[in-house]
């Protein structure tokens, strides 16, 4: 759910660009305090005038040199040196000269997906992360370093990103990933090496966003969307070119924790009741404003619905309810803030404020929203029935589902808002796109937040993401290795490591069958050097978001560490392989049933169902035989199939010896 940025030229609106300026350039990962993967070849790029010799030298003794091509470009091939440091390497031209300091090397991991990939170590406002304050005061590691990529997308595959190599710290790791944060920890500690992690995250994000399009053009089905992406290219610097004709606020000079707080944005006038808006447009709440005119659109709108109260009301404390807003309110009636929620990560909490009696004098009543949405879908987008105001402790109501006036005033992109202002209406002039281009555009990710990062010498890639492909898990089984591979050919590195998270339970209703989802993660196992990271024991049916993220990110460590460390360690839950029916019984056999195989109850049962022929699946019997399991039941003679925690919530019951959990599986090909 969360996002943010638009368009392609983003970089151009956020930053100077890499190409311009003085004629030597290195590319964004090169920085101070960088950690570059040890004992390898890896490349350092940049820009330069066309026909220069490039000199790489570094402290650990070495010497490099490269000629920057007819297009601008230079690559360096560089031999890094055994884990240590901190080291300089110095970059030169002719004319200037660029040195790095506190380098080392080390072990280099790119960290990428969605929101429990992006889910930071201090948590959200609605969701927490296990222990936080405690994790966070002891994660001062001077040998581990973080680097942030900004979120960015762009309909071309970009030279530059906005982000740094910092230490790791409790003043700079609770922003960044717990999942990512907890793999690196552990590498740490058991590989005593420095180690590097790169965070390139963006909530609610579908896979398509993050792959290329040269790989996904080999996908029919996105021939047309790619076709579109492309005529849009035009347009989107007609709108880049009219955002820059604004006034700018530079978001990321503020304070991350309280950057929403008291914007100058010159607005106050629309929360007055005398303020006009027969000129606002009107959208029907609560909704989603992706779903409306206003379409792909991150920045700051106003709501506002004049109602009228029952005189029996006035002079008594009311609650006016709006239910959740995307991302960030603050809420007035008639003039004056009730209440406000300027915290990331309360997208899903419902907003409930007290309007105080001696605010309650008139019945006629002005509600004003200004909501803020940094990221994804925006807006107020609850239930029709969590949208009212009433007595406190009383029974009547208001119902506010229905039309409300809406008014656009900023614009975020590139990490700046846009301000339009407040009278004239600018937002409904903005020039339109052919194409509703965002960060979920296929993509759009892959070209801001990953091209950027090419070649750069990687140890490997840890991902978790698939909740947003939870809908079309068929498809799924196509794109997962497709990104695989096309990864792996950006980072110049066929066999690189790639080890993910198997999405967790979580109820998505009936038109989501998400067990299909993580039955196409499964699949992709088949592809050479990847892991899978099980977490059908440590979900939270209650929250998307579930809080053990250590846990997390041991198992992707248990992973990396036995499987490109060579470490002696049990790294897998029970894998299905096989099924034999015998009688009326189907015997099941296992890869990594390590120590032996448990199976417990939870409760609702072994989590294991048996069906024949007619496909009626029934509770099961499961009993542990050395490194297989025998499922029967007495109510089918014949068994032609068995599933095991196969539906959204289906809960662990089935371990190996070392604990780690069996994700779900199942022996049959039905469709349903």
């Amino acid at each position: 759910m969360r996002s943010t940025l638009l368009i392609t030229l983003v970089l151009a609106l956020a930053h100077a660009a890499f190409a311009g300026g003085s004629s030597l350039r290195l590319a964004p990962l090169f920085t101070d305090g960088m950690v570059l993967q040890q004992r390898s070849v890896v490349p350092v790029w940049g820009k330069g005038t066309p026909g220069t010799a490039i000199a790489v030298s570094a402290s650990w003794r070495g010497r490099w040199v490269a000629t920057v091509n007819e297009g601008g470009t230079w690559e360096a091939r560089i031999t890094t040196p055994g884990a240590g440091g901190p080291f300089e390497v110095r970059v030169a031209s002719p004319d200037s000269t660029v040195t790095l300091r506190n380098v080392l090397a080390g072990e280099v991991w790119l960290c990428s997906g969605q929101s429990n990939m992006e889910m930071p170590l201090e948590g959200w406002a609605t969701d927490t992360v296990l222990d936080a304050r405690a994790e966070i005061a002891h994660s001062t590691d001077s040998a581990m370093r973080l680097f942030t990529v900004k979120r960015a997308y762009a309909a071309d595959p970009q030279e530059s990103c906005a982000g740094n190599w910092v230490e790791c710290s409790p003043a700079t790791s609770p922003l960044f990933s717990a999942a990512a944060y907890f793999f690196g920890r552990d590498l740490r500690h058991a590989l005593g090496v420095p180690v590097g992690l790169i965070l390139s995250s963006w909530g609610g994000t579908k896979i398509e966003s993050w792959i290329s399009a040269p790989a996904l053009a080999r996908v029919p089905q996105y021939d047309s969307t790619i076709a579109m992406i492309s005529v849009t290219r035009e347009s989107l610097k007609v709108l880049g070119a009219w955002l820059r004709t604004f006034p700018v606020i530079d978001m990321s000079t503020r304070d991350p924790h309280t950057r929403w707080q008291n914007l100058p944005l010159a607005d106050g006038a629309c929360a007055s009741p005398a303020f006009p808006d027969s000129l606002w447009h009107t959208m029907r709440l609560p909704t989603y404003w992706e779903r409306t005119e206003v379409g792909e659109f991150d920045g700051v709108v106003w709501f506002r619905r004049h109602v009228t109260i029952p005189r029996s009301w006035l002079h008594r404390d009311l609650v006016l309810e709006l239910g959740p807003v995307d991302d960030i309110d603050v809420t007035y009636v008639n003039g004056k803030q009730v209440g406000a929620h300027e915290a990331e990560g309360a997208w899903n909490l419902p907003r409930v404020y007290t309007v105080p009696k001696d605010l309650v004098d008139t019945t006629a009543m002005t509600l004003a929203v200004r909501v803020i949405d940094y990221g994804g879908g925006g807006g107020i987008w609850g239930g029709a029935s969590s949208m009212r105001i009433h007595p406190s402790g009383g029974d009547d109501s208001v119902a506010l589902a229905g039309d409300w006036r809406y008014l656009p005033v900023a614009d975020y992109v590139g990490d700046r808002l846009y301000l339009f202002g407040i009278r004239d209406g600018e937002y409904f002039r903005r020039p339109h796109l052919p194409y509703d281009f965002s960060g979920y555009s296929p993509t759009a990710l892959y070209n801001g937040m990953v091209a950027p990062l090419a070649p750069y010498g990687l140890a490997g890639v840890i991902w978790y993401q698939g909740e947003s492909n939870a809908d079309a898990p068929r498809m799924y089984r196509t794109l997962f290795p497709l990104m695989i591979g096309d990864w792996r050919g950006a980072f110049r590195s066929p066999g690189m490591p790639f080890y993910f998270v198997q999405i967790a339970p979580y109820p998505y209703g009936t038109a989501i069958r998400s067990e299909f989802l993580r039955e196409a993660q499964f699949m992709t196992l088949g592809v050479k050097n990847t892991g899978m990271a099980v977490t059908l024991d440590i979900g939270d049916t209650r929250d998307i978001h579930p809080a053990n993220k250590q846990e997390v990110g041991r198992r992707l460590a248990l992973w990396a560490l036995a499987r490109h460390y060579g470490k002696p360690l049990t790294y897998s839950g029970p894998l299905y392989r096989s099924r034999t029916i015998r009688g009326n019984t189907v015997v099941l056999a296992f890869d990594h049933a390590d120590g032996g195989l448990v199976v417990t109850q939870s409760r609702t049962g072994s989590g294991f169902l048996i069906a024949g022929e007619d496909r009626v699946f029934r509770p099961a019997l499961a009993t542990v035989r050395g490194s297989t399991l025998v499922v029967s039941s007495p109510y089918v003679t014949r068994p032609a199939a068995v599933r095991y925690a196969f539906t959204n919530e289906g809960e662990a019951t089935f371990f190996n010896g070392a604990g780690l959990p069996s994700p779900s599986f199942r022996t049959d090909d039905w469709e349903h």
